[in-house]
Order: C-alpha cells, then structure tokens, then sequence
C-alpha cells in the first residue's frame, strides 16, 4: 500500500538546502518513493496551520521503502543538516479510507 510521508518545516538556517536539494532526490528514488511537491507555495485555506516555510509530500510504495529512505546511513547528514537548519515535523500516512466507503481506496483495516 502506498505510503506517504508528508514534512512540514520551518527554515532558521537555510545553509542545508541547497545540498539536500540537490541530493536528497536521488535517495528518494533509490528507495522507490518520488516527491509529489515540495514547495513554499502555501495556502492557508482552514484553520491554523503550523508554523513553516516549505512543504514536503513524497510518496513511497509502502512503509518498509519509506522507512528505508529516512533510516539510510546516505541520508543521515541531510537529515542532521536539515534538523539542525529548522524545525522540522515528518508525519506518514497511509492510502487507506479510514472510513470504508470510498471504493477505489484500500479498506483501513
């Protein structure tokens, strides 16, 4: 079942991104997963959302491989650098339909 991993962070040190942006990527694919969006363009639409500057939606084919990505020795100075330059909240998510009720999404279960 696909799995998501969505990043909400915000930036104190900008000093790390520029070589996680251009690294990061590559990890992320060897790992099965590919970003959705990874953007500044935030939109409060309801609510009041957290506190951040960018905006991270990857998407990976299951929990293993997105495991895979964050626990992989390559990732952990991006990770340590990207820790380190803010503030930074990863949350994963499932493509289930808690719910039941919607027939093209997998049965929570």
């Amino acid at each position: 079942m696909t799995h998501y991993l969505v990043a909400q962070i915000k930036v104190n040190d900008d000093s790390w991104i520029p070589d996680y942006a251009a690294k990061v990527g590559d990890l992320v694919l060897r790992h099965g997963g590919k970003y959705l969006s990874r953007s500044s363009n935030i939109t409060k639409l309801e609510g009041d959302p957290p506190d951040m500057d960018l905006l991270a939606i990857l998407a990976f084919p299951d929990m293993n491989a997105l495991q895979g990505f964050l626990s992989d020795p390559e990732y952990a100075p991006f990770a340590e650098a990207r820790k380190a330059g803010s503030d930074s909240h990863f949350v994963a998510v499932d493509s289930s339909d808690a719910a039941n009720a919607i027939p093209y999404l997998q049965a929570a279960g």
